[in-house]
């Protein structure tokens, strides 16, 4: 038996009850924690969320309806989006670097700030739900669909070519194929996204949904009703989730990899040529921005042009006053994100190399893991604030738990990418687990996580804007809650920017780390 044989021997040999398991002792710990002294005004056990479902289902099932219905409207067109610009990327490889500037720049988008600015411009409706839903989704699926695009082997690229046809007869013939895996997992990770974007909408002014009810079980301090929802929410993006899993499974032969670095990403541009390509992605940003607002006639009393913002910020009388608010807000934000984003990957990581030293693990951990990323922050945070109080301790938590799960999966596929030979190799030595785990498996781990590192910056900046929206009353989330409340649209804006930017320049922190890393540990990735 070799080594690659050897280590998945013991995933093989997990009881097949053990998911199940799993998920039994959660909900034995929850109804245990539940049940302690004074747990019963922060915490609902499962007997509680059933007893409430089964009196209140019909409420639920025409909330769940609703919301469902605007998370798989943002889910479809968030992924098609996303399809449509990697195919786009890959037919015209010039313009590759600025599509994925524009993509990385929209994701960046704080979803706090743009669901107001959406409620305003859509008015009544879904709207602002599907748009935010498939703003939330587009990345985390652009970003692997572009790796598995450009994963084919060569040998297939000269089989095209030696038939005289062209870059779409690739794109058709080899680069779907060779992409459907990654596509996969980019549905995967989005589902969650989905169903947290449309509640978030639906903060904003929706008439229905659940994110309507959550508004009100919080309003009236209604623990029951938010954890059902919560619970709810959970099990339709697990079941989403799992389904996807399975689909996947049946169409291919290969569990499908996930979230791997881009070929090339590492590779770096010269200093000059970088600069120059920001400058280009921003000057195409700021014409896109303003000619979206005047092509559509928007009232520029909230629909902000970029010489507003920059009014505002720079050459107004009272703009000092302005940045001196803005960007105090924004220190206050980040300096509960970075702690919280750092425990994240460091738990997404060590749970991963855990349980690749015990693999058999696995099966109980993977629905704990997907069960605490899918259930929404926006019903959670209150709840946490309420316990871990309105200090650092539970925004931290939150954001963490917002990044481990990501993190978590993608290192634990990159780990399980150590290829065969070398792992023989080491086993040929007598090496211990610890010594494969160290100079085979984490170099081989360092793609995906670096990939889901860049990925989930933004979710980080999301996790604290919603705790400071709905709980701690502090930050630039809270910032853009009280502007949106009394239309002070340009501070508003002024936000959006400087949060979008900021997260920006966090990504391109990360990618210069990562393609120091990755030029001496996986030169693969490099182009």
């Amino acid at each position: 038996m070799s080594a690659a044989e050897a280590a998945a021997a013991p995933a093989r040999r997990a009881l097949p009850g053990a998911p199940l398991a799993g998920v039994a002792g959660l909900l034995v710990v929850w109804e245990a924690l539940a049940r302690l002294p004074g747990a019963e005004v922060l915490l609902a056990g499962p007997m509680a969320v059933a007893l409430w479902l089964g009196e209140n289902g019909a409420l639920m099932a025409r909330a769940l309806a609703v919301t469902g219905a605007e998370a798989a409207a943002g889910f479809a067109l968030g992924n098609l989006a996303a399809v449509a610009l990697a195919l786009c990327a890959v037919a015209w490889p010039r313009a590759e670097r600025l599509i994925a500037a524009l993509a990385l720049l929209v994701f960046c988008l704080p979803l706090v700030a743009t669901g107001p600015i959406l409620r305003v411009l859509y008015g009544p409706g879904p709207g602002p739900q599907v748009t935010l839903a498939a703003l939330a989704v587009y990345y985390t699926t652009f970003v692997p669909l572009l790796v598995g695009l450009r994963a084919a082997p060569a040998a297939w690229f000269d089989v095209v070519a030696s038939y005289g046809r062209g870059r779409w007869a690739e794109i058709l013939h080899v680069r779907l194929f060779a992409a459907a895996p990654y596509l996969v997992a980019g549905l995967q990770i989005a589902a969650p996204a989905a169903f947290l974007g449309a509640m978030v909408g639906e903060f904003t002014g929706a008439e229905r949904g659940m994110g309507v009810l959550t508004i009100r079980a919080l309003r009236a301090l209604d623990v029951e009703a938010t954890w059902a929802l919560a619970t709810v929410a959970a099990l339709v993006s697990i079941a989403v989730y799992a389904a996807i899993g399975a689909a996947g499974r049946r169409l291919l032969r290969e569990p499908p990899p996930v979230l791997l670095a881009p070929p090339g990403a590492g590779g770096g541009a010269r200093p000059g040529a970088a600069l120059g390509q920001a400058a280009l992605a921003g000057g195409v940003a700021l014409a896109l921005w303003w000619g979206a607002m005047e092509a559509f006639g928007l009232n520029a009393f909230f629909a902000k042009r970029p010489g507003d913002v920059w009014a505002f910020l720079v050459t107004d009388p009272g703009a000092a006053a302005h940045r001196a608010e803005l960007f105090g807000a924004l220190a206050d934000t980040l300096a509960l994100a970075v702690p919280g984003y750092l425990a994240g990957l460091a738990a997404g990581a060590a749970l991963a190399v855990a349980l690749t030293l015990a693999p058999g693990a696995a099966a109980v951990a993977m629905p704990v893991a997907v069960a605490l990323r899918a259930v929404p922050i926006v019903t959670t945070a209150p709840l946490v604030v309420l316990l871990m109080g309105r200090g650092a301790a539970g925004t931290i938590a939150l954001v963490a738990v917002m990044i481990f799960f990501p993190v978590f999966v993608a290192a634990l596929h990159g780990l399980a990418r150590a290829p065969g030979q070398v792992l023989d190799v080491f086993e040929s030595y007598a090496a211990g687990p610890l010594r494969r785990l160290v100079h085979a498996q984490l170099p081989a781990m360092l793609p995906a996580f670096f990939a889901a590192a860049r990925m989930s910056l933004p979710a980080a900046i999301l996790a604290v804007t919603v705790v400071e929206w709905l709980a701690t009353g502090r930050g630039v989330g809270a910032l853009m809650a009280i502007s949106a409340s009394l239309s002070d649209y340009a501070m508003l804006w002024s936000a959006v920017v400087v949060v979008a930017l900021a997260t920006v320049a966090g990504h391109a922190l990360v990618a210069a780390a990562e393609a120091r890393v990755l030029a001496r540990y996986a030169g693969e990735q490099r182009r």
